[in-house]
């Protein structure tokens, strides 16, 4: 687990794993970078309350790093990711390590079940749920168990992850789908089961959300650029949208009325989608939905297409 500023749930992060009901030796490895609150306590005080708990060091706060030292400060033969927004259900790691042998594959990995405990947080959460708020990723809202490019999270083989070099410390992000690219590319099988579901919690304000969108747009390009057989469609349509809103509006100020195509296409498109989407929330939080769908979309859009090819060489 890799954490910074995470004291709010870090606590309920490690408890979940701490109790969970697989019937071997299983410890938690917590990689703590700079924080501005007090997670680096908060861990301390986990790892001197229970020794399954252990502290690892990681000076540079970056997400691959992190997850490096803690599986080298770890040896067992299976290695579970587990996020600082994360809460794992008790039967999680018993069954994903059923599901490595009877799949043979190199990594499983569920659903990544967003729930929010405040009205914008559930909001995000819906978005995050829907094939219109987040495209075509499996693991954001289920499907048919199978091969898959990537998972959530993921519960690793450490032959195969070692063998493969572990994490690639140059991505930010995006290191969970650049890794199972190489996985796959050494002929590893990348197994999705929907019945691993994992809670997770979105980001609590309009700001934090679209730094993590831009920033998954970002890094996108980046794994892109390096893989080029990792082209998705979906991947494409945030930037299209982008840039198809940009010259609308464009159009509009240079007097030309059929610029107001694009932004009325989206606008009714995203009111569709919170339509569908509201019926399963409370009113407070459906009138958040076509902001945070706007937000995920825009600023995906404007990362990818924005993304500097200095992030990583």
């Amino acid at each position: 687990m890799v954490v910074r500023n995470e004291a709010l749930h870090l606590a309920e992060a490690v408890r979940s794993v701490l109790e969970q009901d697989y019937p071997g030796s299983l410890g938690v490895a917590v990689a703590g970078g700079p924080s501005t609150d007090c997670t680096e306590q908060v861990a301390a005080d986990l790892a001197a309350q229970a020794p399954r708990v252990l502290c690892v060091d990681n000076p540079t706060g970056r997400t691959p790093a992190g997850l490096n030292a803690a599986v080298k400060a770890t040896c067992a033969p299976v290695v579970v990711r587990v996020d600082g927004h994360a809460v794992l259900p008790p039967g999680y790691v018993r069954r994903g390590v059923e599901l490595l042998q009877e799949t043979g594959a190199v990594n499983v990995g569920g659903v990544m079940a967003a729930e929010g405990t405040t009205t914008f947080e559930r909001a995000v959460a819906a978005a995050m749920s829907s094939p219109f708020g987040v495209g075509g990723g499996r693991f954001h809202y289920g499907g048919e168990p199978g091969p898959a490019d990537t998972v959530y999270l993921g519960i690793f083989r450490r032959e195969a992850l070692e063998k493969a070099g572990g994490y690639d410390e140059h991505f930010a992000r995006a290191q969970d789908w650049e890794l199972n690219h190489r996985l796959r590319a050494d002929g590893g099988l990348v197994w999705f089961a929907p019945e691993l579901r994992v809670t997770y919690r979105p980001r609590p304000t309009v700001r934090a959300l679209a730094r993590q969108y831009r920033d998954y747009g970002r890094w996108r390009r980046v794994v892109m650029r390096h893989h080029r057989d990792s082209v998705r469609w979906h991947y494409l349509v945030p930037p299209v949208t982008f840039l198809g809103l940009a010259g609308g509006v464009a159009l509009v100020l240079l007097g030309q009325p059929v610029g107001w195509l694009a932004p009325i296409a989206y606008g009714g498109a995203n009111l569709a989608a919170t339509a569908v989407l509201g019926r399963r929330l409370a009113p407070a939080e459906t009138v958040r939905l076509p902001l945070v769908l706007g937000t995920m979309h825009l600023c995906w859009g404007w990362g990818f297409l924005t993304s500097p090819r200095s992030l990583a060489r």
